[in-house]
């Protein structure tokens, strides 16, 4: 005859295991009530031991206020359905409540007979401590902030009002719950309800919607609003949550800042308007003057002393003269008037003659040129790739004054045709590269002697971007500087 342990079923063994290694409590009760089976974690739970508990009646964990309700739902799963996941009280050997979720079913013998049911009992205690602190932390956080924040059912009325609300809108809070939200809406306004309300009900977010409100007191307000989904357990939108945001003084000040923008952009073209109207009466004189002179100069050619007078003089009416058709080209670029007349030319001949005329200027710098483009062709505007040559030459000169050399190159690269200035002078400091080719920018700390408006690079600068080409410049401060320009190359004569 075998043993009774030889004849135990191994999956009866497996689910005693189970049930005792279990963390949430295992409990079975008879159809009358009664406890006939309690695993450690029930022990451990509620406090009983198993000989404590077994053969007593279940009501002994359950609140006398929740027997009722537990003794319909125990009649329900002796009717074979099963109850799952529901919140409820227990009660410890103590008497002390502690918050469980609740799973109920059936116990069925060999036969399919029901005779009794089981209950899966989880202390979520901790949880709902860990919850209610959570709450509590949102709640105080809600009602310390400065915007508003209401929530609202997808019929439009207000479920909840936060101080922040009050203090924005006027309302309190007994004033609002119930209320529609259109209190707040101008009625100009309200098709604004039912795009945010179309938004909401396909769980979309209305994010810094800038709007008018209206206060209890009539007064509007701009606001910008960040409309949320309120979700059920199951996913369903149930509301919306609106955080509201006044923003009415933000708003003036962006208008004021605006209006601000536009007076100086009036007073900035009034500006270039004048320099360009005080360049041009300028000039006119000073043409007058010039040709005077010039013919002054060829009637006492044989008086040295006068005859250098009057050079001096001619060499400041040109300076004068340049600094007049500098200021009309500001002018022009910022009119957008700038005007280029682009023709085919040989671009040797053309930086030698450039040269020549400037070396005729200095005597203190000789300018060498190493331009190895064999006769390559550009089209271009002369006169003024002319004027940016010359303008990178002069200052070259005026800015290394201690040095004797300019050196210029001109290389082919790809489509490009680059020229380059290099003096062996004071050189430019790092942090002030990127504004030498602002409007009216002058390196800081330049000695007064160096004498100049700040425009003449910036001038360079529009006329090679005019021309698709570009400008740049190398520098290291006490060793002097490199411009570079480039435009495009055009086609060699032979080609």
């Amino acid at each position: 005859m075998q043993d009774a342990h030889e004849i135990v079923n191994p999956d009866l063994i497996r689910l005693s295991s189970i049930i005792f290694s279990a963390e949430d409590a295992i409990i079975s009760r008879n159809i009358e009530g009664l406890i006939d089976s309690w695993n450690p974690a029930a022990e451990r739970i509620f406090g009983f031991t198993s000989a404590e508990a077994l053969g007593r009646h279940i009501s002994m964990i359950i609140p006398p206020r929740q027997q009722e309700r537990e003794e319909q739902l125990a009649i329900r799963v002796l009717n074979g359905e099963r109850v799952g996941h529901f919140s409820a009280s227990r009660l410890t050997k103590g008497g002390r409540k502690i918050n469980v979720s609740v799973n109920l079913s059936p116990v069925r013998n060999k036969d399919g007979s029901i005779t009794g049911l089981a209950m899966i009992a989880r202390d979520i205690s901790s949880w709902q401590k860990q919850a209610e602190e959570k709450q509590a932390m949102l709640a105080a956080i809600v009602n310390s902030a400065d915007d508003a924040i209401i929530s609202k059912n997808l019929n439009g009325f207000i479920t909840s009002w936060n101080p922040g609300a009050q203090a924005i809108f006027g309302y309190t809070e007994e004033e609002v719950i119930g209320k529609h939200i259109t209190i707040l809406i101008p009625p100009e306004k309200r098709q604004e309800e039912d795009y945010i309300i179309s938004c909401i009900t396909k769980g979309r977010k209305v994010e810094h919607f800038q709007t008018t409100r209206i206060t209890k007191y009539g007064k509007e307000i701009k606001v910008s609003l960040t409309v949320s989904p309120i979700k059920n357990r199951q996913g369903q939108v149930i509301g919306a949550s609106k955080i509201a945001r006044d923003i009415t003084e933000q708003v003036a000040i962006q208008a004021q800042l605006e209006q601000q923008t536009e007076k100086l952009k009036e007073l900035n073209r009034a500006k270039d308007e004048f320099i360009g109207m005080a360049s041009h009466e300028l000039k006119t004189p000073l043409t007058s003057i010039k040709a005077y002179v010039q013919l002054l100069e060829r009637q006492l050619k044989g008086e040295a002393q006068t005859a250098l007078s009057i050079t001096k003089t001619i060499r400041h009416v040109n300076k004068l003269s340049g600094l007049i058709s500098d200021l009309l080209d500001v002018s022009r670029i910022e009119a957008g008037k700038l005007q280029l007349d682009f023709i085919s030319f040989p671009l040797g001949a053309f930086l030698l003659e450039v040269i020549d005329s400037v070396q005729h200027t200095t005597v203190t710098h000789v300018i060498e040129c190493k331009c190895d483009i064999g006769e390559l062709n550009v089209y271009a505007d002369r006169q003024r790739i002319e004027q940016v040559l010359t303008n990178l030459l002069t200052n070259a000169a005026k800015y290394s004054p201690k040095a004797d050399k300019i050196v210029v190159e001109a290389v082919r690269t790809g489509n490009d045709l680059i020229i380059s200035v290099r003096d062996y002078g004071i050189g430019i400091p790092q942090a002030e590269l990127d504004n030498v080719f602002s409007r009216f920018y002058r390196v800081k700390e330049l000695h007064p002697s160096f004498s100049g408006l700040g425009i003449g690079l910036f001038i360079s600068q529009e006329i090679i971007q005019r021309h698709h080409g570009r400008i740049w410049v190398e520098s290291q401060e006490g060793s002097g500087s490199t411009f570079y320009f480039s435009i495009p190359a055009f086609k060699r004569k032979e080609e």
